[in-house]
């Protein structure tokens, strides 16, 4: 999941575009059509994504509000969320590989977590046996503190060669919002057999400053704006990213209104200043759609097709697929069970970016895949266990169970074939 803070539209190696607003199954809101899994194209996949921090309990303590130590516990209940996946009838399962489980000094020579990749052999074993695919991403903001003490992490390019995926997984995700040069050099380090795994079939996703992969080289507009604190691109890195992509992995949620930000005086810039842009999501008093648990989270479903169809004609309409669209509602701890499963606000905020997205799909946009976020509740970075994301309620208080919302019903009925 995005952390808070990545307004407008953030996605895949980063697709995040600013959107300058100057504006059941077969559920369907007042003076809206009905959809359903057969309104889009044959073979189109609907999935469900998680992360592995998110989601998967790395210890054996008792569940704390502070951390996803514990979390949904996944890492003992994948089954069960296997099982509940097939039931709603999703095609793929978006999930990642924790590199600090498998490897935790960060390489083959420091030693291999052989749990860790037993459970990621099970889980994907499971997903095949039930007719699942994996959809795999290899880093998904953690990195092993032996890396960031020795390189600095993804500072340095030495970390690069460390970084070299296996898969068994249908399509493989390679960085949430990560290194654009670090993508480039996996690409062109020679395949080797992976511990434990078998057959390779990887799809290369860009997550990241990704406009490099179609230009080789960053945009004039960035170039401009932060100058020589920007890094730059050597000859070969550039030839390399050129073009390294089998399709775009784009993520959207919701959308700001900018305005424009005179220049700083140079004593302080910084990222959050090298946009020269104010984001917000309300102008003149007027929200740009009904927010949700989230303070960065307006629902504006239009604008996800606005997004996908200005990929589609800036970009020579490039193979996407949406690797996340959700939304959160409060976790109320003093509503009874059967009230917190009432998702409404979810069901129609997925219904209206369906039919968004479908309207820029019939535009001729070449997306091949849609995966909501997310499976299950879940802990939220910045904001912890106060809010909640998931289809699927988690009781965090009683052995992680898990219950259907609403939602979750929804989707059931809108993937029948």
């Amino acid at each position: 999941m995005a952390a808070a803070g990545s307004v407008v539209a953030s996605g895949g190696l980063v697709l995040s575009f600013l959107l300058l607003a100057v504006t059941s199954g077969t559920y369907s809101g007042a003076g809206e059509p009905p959809i359903s899994r057969r309104s889009f194209p044959e073979g189109f996949i609907f999935g469900t994504a998680s992360s592995s921090y998110q989601v998967k309990a790395s210890t054996s303590l008792p569940f704390l509000q502070s951390n996803g130590d514990v979390a949904a516990d996944s890492y003992h209940l994948y089954k069960e969320d296997v099982r509940i996946m097939k039931d709603m009838g999703m095609d793929a399962y978006r999930f990642s590989i924790s590199w600090t489980r498998i490897l935790p000094n960060g390489s083959l020579t420091g030693g291999v977590n052989r749990e860790g990749v037993r459970y990621y052999n099970n889980l994907i074993n499971e997903l095949l046996l039930k007719g699942v695919q994996p959809f795999i991403t290899l880093f998904h903001w953690d990195s092993p503190q032996a890396l960031e003490d020795k390189y600095s992490g993804f500072l340095s390019p030495n970390i690069m060669p460390l970084f070299r995926p296996g898969s068994r997984g249908i399509a493989v995700l390679e960085i949430q919002e990560g290194s654009l040069t670090l993508h480039a050099i996996i690409n062109s380090l020679p395949t080797r057999k992976p511990f434990g795994c078998t057959k390779r079939n990887i799809r290369n996703a860009l997550l990241g400053l990704w406009i490099p992969s179609f230009e080789a080289t960053m945009p004039l507009s960035m170039r401009r704006l932060v100058g020589n604190r920007l890094p730059q691109f050597t000859k070969e890195q550039s030839e390399l990213i050129k073009g390294a992509f089998d399709f775009i992995g784009l993520n959207y949620y919701t959308a700001n209104y900018a305005n424009n930000l005179p220049p700083s005086n140079g004593l302080n810039n910084s990222y959050t200043t090298d946009a020269r842009a104010n984001f917000t999501g309300v102008r003149n008093g007027i929200p740009i759609g009904p927010q949700a648990a989230s303070p960065w989270l307006y629902i504006y479903p239009q604008g996800f097709r606005e997004l996908v169809l200005y990929v589609k004609e800036n970009y020579g309409n490039p193979t996407i697929y949406i690797t996340e669209n959700g939304v959160d509602e409060v976790n109320n701890k003093t509503l009874p069970l059967q009230e917190a499963l009432k998702d409404d606000t979810r069901i129609e905020y997925y219904h209206k970016h369906l039919l968004s997205l479908l309207s820029a799909i019939r535009d001729g946009a070449n997306v091949k895949g849609y995966f909501a976020w997310s499976l299950l509740d879940n802990f939220e970075w910045v904001n912890g266990y106060t809010v909640r994301f998931g289809i699927n309620f988690v009781d965090y208080n009683d052995r992680n169970k898990r219950y259907p919302k609403n939602s979750a019903h929804w989707f059931k009925k809108f993937l029948q074939k």
